[in-house]
């Protein structure tokens, strides 16, 4: 039976290519670029700052870099829940959550400074009950170190905890931790899973084409 469910942020609870986007694009105003649609740049979101401006911006050396992803993260921080939204379905899940005593939590690469305002401004701080950022370990996904540490919060063995997200790493790092895994299909990063060195990780998961999904699994399967 599961108690304790886990999910990735960006793609899979919270739906936030438009602000990363959008802060991509204002790094691009400034230096004379069009805008890029979200739509465009949405899967490059998923895999952090330095993959979304190396799609994103012009090929530059190491120093002019450094500079771009510090003018993002700055932009970023102070415009982090201004068109993010929670997927639809959330909030009834984390309801149902909440009356069936199952605990969940946030096992995401997104640093700290920034996965926790964005949790206090969409009023899951004080629901959940377990958030391990980027760098809260030593090791990010596809390490398992984050996974299990996120089962220690839960007070939970990984066997009882199920791993929702939308990229191969989430589904490896579940994989090596015990726990079961759900692919969420409809994140940035699903598209991944059809590659041949990744279609393995659908074999043993759940899949769901939105959060919806999931609720029906829990009241079909969980009790």
């Amino acid at each position: 039976m599961i108690r304790g469910v886990l999910f990735d942020l960006d793609g899979t609870l919270l739906d936030s290519a438009p602000d990363l986007v959008g802060s991509l694009n204002f790094l691009r105003a400034e230096h004379e670029l069009e805008a890029l649609s979200v739509r465009k740049m949405e899967s490059a979101a998923s895999a952090g700052a330095v993959s979304l401006l190396q799609a994103g911006m012009p090929q530059a050396d190491a120093e002019t870099f450094e500079r771009w992803r510090m003018a993002f993260l700055a932009h970023y921080e102070k415009n982090s829940f201004v068109n993010s939204v929670l997927y639809e379905g959330a909030y009834p899940l984390l309801e149902y959550f909440q009356m069936q005593g199952i605990s969940w939590g946030i096992v995401t690469n997104k640093s700290e400074y920034l996965t926790h305002p964005i949790l206090k401004a969409a009023s899951l701080d004080e629901s959940i009950a377990t958030v391990v950022c980027g760098d809260t370990t030593p090791e990010m996904k596809p390490h398992p170190a984050p996974v299990i540490l996120a089962c220690e919060e839960l007070g939970l063995e990984p066997e009882q905890v199920l791993f929702v997200g939308d990229d191969p790493r989430d589904l490896q790092a579940g994989r090596a931790a015990g726990v079961r895994n759900c692919a969420a299909m409809y994140g940035y990063g699903a598209a991944h899973f059809e590659e041949p060195e990744h279609a393995s990780l659908l074999e043993d998961a759940i899949t769901i084409h939105g959060l919806g999904d999931l609720l029906v699994w829990f009241r079909q399967n969980n009790g």
